[in-house]
């Protein structure tokens, strides 16, 4: 492997088999299996004998660093991401980790500045204002 084709996020060269994977965020992971935990709550008069550990620690880890709760929230976030035509890798990134400035977003996503692809500061900047509005209301 030559030196530019080794993988660099802040390209946005990940591998051909990420850049085509559909990625969640972790809100979207925590509702999916919150509706399972749901399941197995109907499946059962104890649930969390049929738990795994590993499903446990799962659930517990996407709760906690959820940065929206409700599913409605978690439509619009990914509708709003979407529209500014990232990659899913950056789309998740930015919707777990909720930057609050164009600099952080940048710092966080570098890919959102790549050559022939750069999104405006202006962009970027409305992009993080409509997520903060869905936090807000939320």
């Amino acid at each position: 492997m030559s030196a530019d084709d080794e993988e660099n996020a802040s390209e946005l060269k990940i591998g051909d088999e990420f850049l085509k994977a559909k990625c969640l965020m972790n809100c979207e992971v925590a509702l999916i299996l919150d509706r399972r935990l749901e399941q197995l709550q109907q499946m059962s008069d104890d649930p969390t004998s049929q738990m795994s550990q590993v499903f446990e620690r799962s659930h517990q880890y996407v709760k906690r660093f959820s940065r929206y709760k409700n599913q409605d929230a978690v439509k619009q976030v990914r509708e709003i991401l979407s529209r500014n035509r990232l990659a899913e890798y950056e789309l998740c990134v930015l919707g777990n980790l909720c930057p609050e400035t164009v600099e952080e977003a940048i710092a966080m996503v570098p890919s959102l500045k790549t050559k022939g692809r750069a999104l405006e500061d202006d962009a970027i900047e409305k992009m993080l204002n409509d997520l903060s509005l869905i936090k807000k209301f939320e």
